[in-house]
């Protein structure tokens, strides 16, 4: 998840650093979900919990306003909303179908954006996108559509939740966009604005646990390291790093950049938790991450990067 936390690009090589640190960052959020022996809606309660508490000291180290209007405060709460559900489907996901696919399948945005865009914003669809969109879910039907009958039931509730998660995602980058896109004299800056999609979002989540009948509980001091770590590099350091970098970005070597996000956390997927992984699943989620890569660096008519 990025943002325009810096208005002032980087030297080209530096915000390449920038961005492929802050990916590779991310890429262990959902690492850190499936290691944390807390429930799935729990950890992203603490996860928002302990990230908006960082970030607002750093607001505050910064001395940086967190003063705004009443439609700044309201479109920032949306989006703690937004991302409050799309943080609980997305941890679902990643205890039914493992980290790396619930991450690919999160990246589908790409093309709920894309859809956004030609159905309300009158944009035309390039080749691009259509060749993206089409691969992206021949990879996916490569990975779990060729072995659909023998899945687990919940393993088919993971792909379906994967795909929410990428729709509210979506929802909260539309939403986030007409924040910043609001007179900078009505809104916060935009770590403060995160630092209130935080707050909302624990609060929701906080909801989320209670009804589900999880438990806040942090058994051990391990498990309250691992949740503060989850925190600090998921919901800031990642963050930081890539806000920073993208203004210096041209949108091919940032969307390339990018893909170090779901590509490692496929990886760690296969490393830590040995998931299985046939020839077949390589060729589909190298086709599926390729489909990202073009859905992310279409050109939009006014010459923007797809989001």
């Amino acid at each position: 998840m990025t943002s325009d936390l810096s208005s002032a690009p980087a030297a080209p090589r530096l915000a390449a650093v920038r961005v492929a640190a802050g990916a590779v960052c991310i890429s262990f959020a959902a690492v850190f979900v499936k290691l944390v022996p807390v429930g799935p809606t729990a950890a992203g309660f603490y996860r928002m919990l302990f990230g908006g508490a960082a970030l607002l000291v750093v607001l505050l180290a910064r001395r940086e306003r967190l003063r705004f209007s009443a439609a700044a405060f309201g479109l920032a709460a949306a989006c703690g909303v937004l991302f409050a559900l799309d943080i609980a489907f997305w941890h679902q996901s990643i205890r039914y179908v493992g980290p790396g696919l619930a991450t690919i399948l999160a990246n589908f945005q790409v093309f709920f954006m894309a859809a956004v865009g030609v159905l309300f914003l009158r944009e035309r669809l390039n080749w691009r996108l259509v060749v993206g969109i089409l691969a992206a879910f021949a990879g996916l039907y490569l990975v779990v559509g060729v072995k659909w009958g023998e899945l687990a039931a919940t393993f088919k509730w993971g792909i379906l939740l994967g795909l929410v998660t990428a729709l509210c995602y979506t929802s909260f980058l539309l939403t986030l966009r007409r924040v910043r896109r609001l007179p900078a004299a009505s809104r916060p800056s935009a770590i403060g604005t995160i630092v209130v999609v935080s707050f909302v979002s624990a609060g929701l989540l906080a909801a989320f646990v209670a009804l589900r009948g999880e438990s806040f509980a942090i058994p051990d001091g391990g498990t309250g390291a691992l949740l503060v770590a989850y925190g600090l590099v998921g919901q800031v350091l990642g963050w930081v790093l890539i806000s920073s970098g993208v203004p210096g970005m041209e949108a091919s070597r940032l969307g390339l950049l990018l893909l170090l996000q779901p590509s490692l956390a496929f990886v760690w997927d296969m490393s830590f938790f040995g998931r299985p992984t046939t020839a077949l699943d390589i060729v589909g989620v190298g086709v599926a991450l390729a489909a990202i890569y073009l859905g992310t660096t279409a050109r939009r008519p006014g010459g923007n990067a797809a989001p």
